[in-house]
């Protein structure tokens, strides 16, 4: 794997230079550093880095601010003093939770978790399986098995074709990260669903096979969701037909 570009952010000078010194140690890393949260978080937005250190409790701004806010695609591990924070960690998709003083063992590993989640976002070709954490686990779900994702407050449940489900604390944004654009589509801002899965929709809500639930449509989301499952099929007007049982 190519030289991945990275970002560590944390207003303890003696932290960052540890994590340099493991960076340096492990290879294959280019490290920027930053002892200001806000001067960090603006060359991530600039620069888009592949992988971030982030301490939490800092003087300016929060870690976990900076989480909620990093762009699509971008891994990140918390480095904090402060365990009590590792259950939100996790639920804003955190590789891993690194609670300080932490050896370089423990640091390597983190990293190779990492380093496996951007190779998987990076790779060209669609994604056969998608992996989310369902408590302390994590599931193997294949795409082709996925009906929809339902945002449900600090979870997201994936439905299944089995008629099954699995309850994710992977936050919605993350999911849409996940899942191949070509197969899936935003329709709400709590509802994700499978292109190949729709059975027949209008700008207000949609059907999917072999599910009875009505999936709605958002406001916002109305237009380009008619538009684009319009044209989701090379034929048109034979999708609409086969398709769509009315508007």
């Amino acid at each position: 794997m190519k030289e991945i570009r990275c970002i560590a952010i944390d207003d303890e000078p003696l932290a960052l230079l540890v994590i340099n010194q493991f960076c340096e140690r492990k290879g294959g890393i280019d490290l920027m550093t930053f002892s200001e949260p806000r001067i960090g978080f603006e060359e991530i937005v600039r620069q888009k880095p592949d992988l971030v250190f982030l301490d939490i409790e800092m003087s300016s701004i929060s870690g976990l601010q900076i989480a909620h806010t990093l762009p699509q695609g971008c891994c990140f591990i918390f480095t904090t003093a402060h365990a009590q924070y590792a259950l939100e960690g996790f639920d804003l998709d955190a590789v891993d939770f690194l609670h300080k003083p932490f050896a370089y063992d423990r640091f390597e590993r983190a990293v190779e978790k990492a380093l496996r989640r951007i190779e998987t976002l990076s790779k060209n070709t669609l994604p056969e399986t998608i992996i989310v954490k369902q408590e302390y686990a994590n599931v193997s779900i294949p795409i082709d098995e996925l009906v929809y994702v339902k945002a449900m407050e600090n979870y997201t449940k994936l439905f299944r074709t089995s008629g099954d489900h699995v309850l994710s604390r992977t936050s919605m944004k993350t999911m849409a990260s996940m899942l191949p654009e070509k197969k899936f589509l935003r329709v709400h801002r709590s509802y994700i669903v499978s292109l190949e899965k729709v059975e027949h929709f209008s700008k207000h809500e949609i059907g999917m096979i072999g599910n009875k639930v009505s999936i709605p449509v958002g406001r916002r989301y109305a237009d380009d969701v008619y538009r684009i499952l319009r044209n989701s099929s090379e034929e048109g007007d034979t999708f609409l037909k086969k398709r769509q049982n009315g508007k």
